[in-house]
């Protein structure tokens, strides 16, 4: 990378993460997290208790926000990415700088809004702190996963409704449907060795290999699903994480990938 290149990049985005950080809704996002970790410390008392409360938010919440906040955000400024594209920048800088001031604004968030309530009730403890860590971890590299992808709809589907709408559709696949058509086709063919194939899908969603990597850092195999069991089954807990590890960066790296080319050939 040239030092021209960086500097446009780090241009963008400081000029993107100023423009997230005054939007009242990534404080709201970083605030809520905040108060439910903080609420569920309260209530459970132990610092793996409140983390198996948070998986849900994390693997829900955390790809809707960074969905609807990436599509949103990308038509708002589409007039600004207009304007200087029509100056000598190469495209591929100024998406960069446009995918990390997304994205590492709301990572922020979210791991400020999950850390700071175990800081303050000095709930670090060693059986807290690998769960603790994968948990952060998880909802870190899901928030660059479907950052990758809200830009790669934005920069795909013009209309600010539809791109919402299609957003929606790809959070929802693969947070609530992909796990019960995984189930539906595993209790359809049961007659027929699916185990290896089905570990294989496993790879498809990366919400499903976000709750591996987390829940095999703790007891609670029964919040794992299908998907994850049969990870942890056939991989066991090291492999499984390494695979899950694998598999997450995958992810983060082929939608911005794709949302980087789609980019570079959109006629503005």
């Amino acid at each position: 990378m040239s030092a021209a290149q960086g500097s446009t990049i780090t241009t963008v985005l400081r000029h993107e993460a100023r423009a997230v950080l005054k939007n009242r809704g990534v404080l709201l996002f970083g605030g809520g997290i905040l108060l439910l970790t903080e609420t569920m410390l309260r209530l459970t008392g132990s610092g793996p208790r409140a983390l198996s409360s948070l998986l849900g938010v994390v693997l829900l919440v955390v790809p809707l926000v960074t969905m609807l906040f990436g599509v949103i955000t990308w038509h708002a400024s589409r007039e600004f990415n207009e304007l200087l594209l029509a100056q000598p920048i190469r495209r591929t800088a100024l998406f960069s700088g446009l995918y990390l001031g997304l994205v590492l604004p709301l990572a922020t968030a979210f791991a400020l809004g999950l850390l700071l309530p175990f800081a303050l009730h000095r709930a670090l403890g060693r059986d807290a702190l690998p769960l603790l860590a994968a948990t952060l971890a998880g909802g870190v590299a899901l928030t660059f996963v479907f950052a990758g992808l809200a830009l790669l709809i934005g920069v795909a589907i013009e209309d600010r409704l539809r791109g919402v709408g299609t957003a929606i559709a790809v959070w929802m696949l693969l947070t609530i449907g992909y796990d019960g058509l995984m189930l539906l086709v595993a209790t359809t063919f049961t007659d027929y060795p699916l185990e290896k194939p089905m570990l294989a899908l496993t790879l498809a969603n990366p919400v499903d290999l976000a709750r591996t990597m987390i829940v095999m850092q703790s007891d609670a195999a029964a919040l794992m699903g299908y998907t994850g069991a049969l990870m942890h089954r056939f991989l066991g807990s090291m492999l499984g994480s390494m695979a899950a590890i694998v598999g997450l960066l995958l992810w983060i790296l082929a939608p911005a990938w794709a949302g980087r080319r789609a980019f570079e050939r959109r006629d503005f």
